[in-house]
Order: structure tokens, then sequence, then C-alpha cells
């Protein structure tokens, strides 16, 4: 067992570190689908709180806050998964590639970056059958149109295959993905 050693720190000193400039905030990798999604983040949260508050504060709840908050939380996944899809963070298995030869590696890594953009551009056709099926229906406790959900569904699906399409462009000017070398694609956050 190693003994810790602690070193002697005077309030002044302490009292001298806060006089260094903070760090400067980079917000230039996030696009606006993270904003508008980081929007309704906080639209459903409010929901929720006003949820909380009336049901066990004022003992009287407003029921229109569980739809609209179940409605965002929709929103925040489908929108939220664009930036999964633009900075290549969505669940793969890539230690396959670690054991094939560079073609074959290279090979299977366009075959799924095709597969992703085929199927994006199917759930886009998906949504918009399935938004002409729905069209007309309203919100149960709010008189809304529905098609607010569906439509950001739709937008989702709609960015997720704009920003495969530029992945798969991005992979092939690079000459690998992420699934071929994924430590290129580790950022260090700090």
């Amino acid at each position: 067992m190693s003994q810790e050693v602690h070193m002697q720190v005077t309030p002044e000193e302490i009292a001298h570190s806060f006089d260094e400039a903070p760090p400067a905030a980079d917000v230039s990798s996030y696009a606006i689908e993270d904003w508008v999604t980081l929007a309704i983040f906080w639209i459903m949260a409010g929901c929720v709180f006003l949820q909380f508050f009336t049901r066990y504060v004022l003992n009287d709840s407003y029921a229109w806050t569980e739809e609209i908050a179940t409605n965002c939380l929709i929103g925040v996944v489908f929108l939220g998964s664009v930036m999964c899809v633009r900075v290549s963070r969505h669940i793969q298995v890539d230690v396959l590639y670690h054991y094939f030869s560079l073609p074959l590696a290279r090979a299977m890594a366009i075959f799924v970056d095709l597969v992703r953009i085929g199927f994006f551009a199917y759930a886009c056709w998906l949504m918009w059958r399935y938004v002409g099926i729905v069209a007309h229906e309203r919100m149960v406790t709010v008189d809304l149109p529905r098609n607010i959900v569906f439509y950001s569904v739709m937008a989702g699906f709609v960015l997720m295959l704009v920003r495969s399409v530029q992945v798969f462009v991005a992979n092939q000017r690079r000459g690998y993905s992420v699934l071929e070398k994924p430590e290129e694609f580790q950022k260090v956050e700090g």
C-alpha cells in the first residue's frame, strides 16, 4: 500500500489559483441541430418540472405537461441522433477491422457507409408516408396537430441522411473511417 503525499497549500495560493483566466469555450464543433435539440431539451425539462411542481406542491397537476414532455423527448432523440451521425458516435463494432487486411477493411467500411445512407433514405421515405397517413390527428390534451412531432422525426431522419452522406464523403477524402482507425477520432475534451 502506497502512502499519499499531500503538499501544504496556503490560503493565498488557493486564492491566486482563481486569478488564472478560464479556458475559452469552443462551440465551433456544434451545428444548428445541436442547438435546436438543446432548446427542445430545456422545454422538456421545464414541462417535467412544472408537472412535478403542480402535482406534488400544488396537488393539482396540469395534464398537458406530460404530453408535451413526451413529444419533446421524441424530438430530442431523433434530432440528437443527427449529432451522433455527424461525429460518428453511434454504436459500432470495430474489432473485426483490426484482423482484416487493409483493402478488405476499407471495402467493409465503404459498405457500412452505403448501408447507413440507404437505411436513412428508406426511413425518410417511410416517415413521409406515415406523416401523410396521420396528418390530421390532434394531440390529446393540447389542441395542436400531432404532425409537429412527426415532422420533427422526419426532419431528424432527413438530417441523418444528409450527415451520413457528408461522413461518407469525408471518409473517402480521408481514406479511412472511424471503423478502421477509431483512435484517430478520439477527441480529448478538457
